[in-house]
């Protein structure tokens, strides 16, 4: 598999994880989803889950089986937002690593194709989930209200290089792909 085709999301959302609807998740084919949190779910800075987010995992959870993948090794953050989600995890994954995810892939007992893998970034969620041949699904990140004008060097570095190596990141050009 070339580069291009590694950092190539499947599917690439304008907007958060909150813009991934039952019926994008049905049309795909998806039984479950890898999730990752730290600007996926919630901005870096806050410790708990948004009403927003809560009753969007309520609305997938009725069809989607759901667990948390993060690369963040702070116990109390990453297992509180879980709890109170009520999602099982795994935090310190270190993605592109794909140990955690493949565990969690075998804890929803689910061929690795009916799973998405949804995240914010291309270097870490995107290629490990395409490295185990899920299904990916890249978001743009949920930043805090008070740092919403902040830029993203790495996730800005990421797409740039991404682009270079030949995969496509526009939500514009690429709705999906097929691997």
């Amino acid at each position: 598999m070339t580069w291009n085709k590694f950092l190539q999301p499947d599917l690439i959302l304008a907007g958060s994880v909150l813009n991934l609807t039952l019926d994008v998740i049905q049309h795909h084919k998806l039984k479950g989803l890898v999730l990752d949190v730290d600007e996926t779910l919630v901005p870096i800075t806050v410790g708990e889950a948004s009403p927003e987010l809560k009753e969007w995992v309520e609305e997938i959870r009725s069809h989607t089986a759901l667990w948390l993948v993060s690369n963040n090794l702070n116990q109390a953050r990453i297992g509180g937002i879980a709890r109170s989600l009520n999602i099982p995890y795994y935090l310190g994954a270190a993605k592109p690593s794909r140990r955690k995810i493949r565990a969690a892939l075998q804890a929803m007992n689910l061929p690795v194709e009916q799973v998405g893998m949804v995240g914010d970034r291309l270097f870490t969620d995107v290629l490990a989930g395409n490295r185990l041949g899920m299904f990916t699904i890249l978001v743009e990140p949920i930043v805090h209200p008070e740092a919403a004008l902040r830029s993203h060097p790495i996730r800005n570095f990421e797409v740039w290089f991404s682009e270079i190596l030949g995969a496509s990141i526009n939500p514009e050009h690429t709705k999906s792909y097929n691997k």
